[in-house]
């Protein structure tokens, strides 16, 4: 069932269920009473992650809170994607960004992997939540993807697990056309790995293409920025061996 975009939709962490109240935070409350003007009657969409969407009513409004009553589910709720996306950590602005498009596009998990030339070697996680929460809410995506805590890329591939194929990004691929690579890809469980602005060093190359459950593809004769990258090998992976 697609999702209702008419409404306006708020992530919140309560346990949902009919006929309970849910009371935003301030931050919530200070945007439905100040910006929408939200009135009583008003209907709204929630959603926690866990328990489905479900249609909400204004009962009460304050002057810095209000009290929302749900009155029933209208989705239920999906299992998390199971496409794991792997990228290393770019500077503030375009990380926001990063994080957001990838939740748009379908990834479950999120996990930030330091690599020789990454910018940023510790995100800030919470900010990477919130972003995820963020285009969450506005895509109508219900299973809210799982932030990892970075870590190292040597780390991670030493305890990768090889049922999962991983596809990385791989900016000196003898040729421009992914689709070959990508077809030929059998597991049902995918990982994307995007590298930072410098790209992946030749070690890390060398390593990647040495491990039996990596696939390694091109993306076209462009060089791509590493956000611009990532949404394309996103839109790739999907519409060949996803859930498109």
């Amino acid at each position: 069932m697609r999702a209702n975009y008419r409404l306006q939709r708020l992530f919140v962490p309560d346990a949902l269920g009919q006929g309970a109240d849910v009371l935003p935070d301030a931050r919530q409350a200070h945007y439905l009473l100040h910006v929408l003007r939200v009135a009583e009657g008003a209907e709204l969409l929630l959603f926690n992650g866990r328990d489905g969407e479900w249609l909400a009513r204004v009962a009460e409004r304050g002057r810095k809170t209000v009290r929302l009553t749900l009155a029933e589910q209208v989705r239920p709720q999906p299992p998390l994607p199971g496409l794991v996306f792997c990228f290393a950590p770019l500077k503030q602005g375009r990380l926001d960004y990063l994080v957001q498009k990838a939740v748009e596009m379908g990834a479950g998990v999120l996990q930030p992997v330091v690599t020789q030339h990454t910018q940023v070697a510790k995100p800030g996680i919470d900010r990477l939540q919130a972003n995820a929460v963020e285009a969450a809410e506005q895509c109508g995506v219900l299973a809210v993807p799982q932030v990892r805590e970075a870590v190292k890329l040597d780390r991670l591939l030493a305890r990768w697990d090889a049922s999962c194929r991983l596809v990385f990004c791989d900016e000196d691929f003898p040729t421009d056309n992914p689709l070959a690579a990508l077809q030929g890809i059998t597991e049902r469980r995918q990982a994307l790995l995007v590298g930072p602005e410098g790209g992946f060093s030749e070690q890390e190359r060398a390593m990647l293409r040495a491990l039996p459950f990596v696939t390694a593809i091109p993306l076209g004769p462009r060089i791509l920025r590493a956000d611009t990258a990532a949404v394309a090998a996103l839109a790739l992976i999907q519409a060949t061996i996803g859930d498109w």
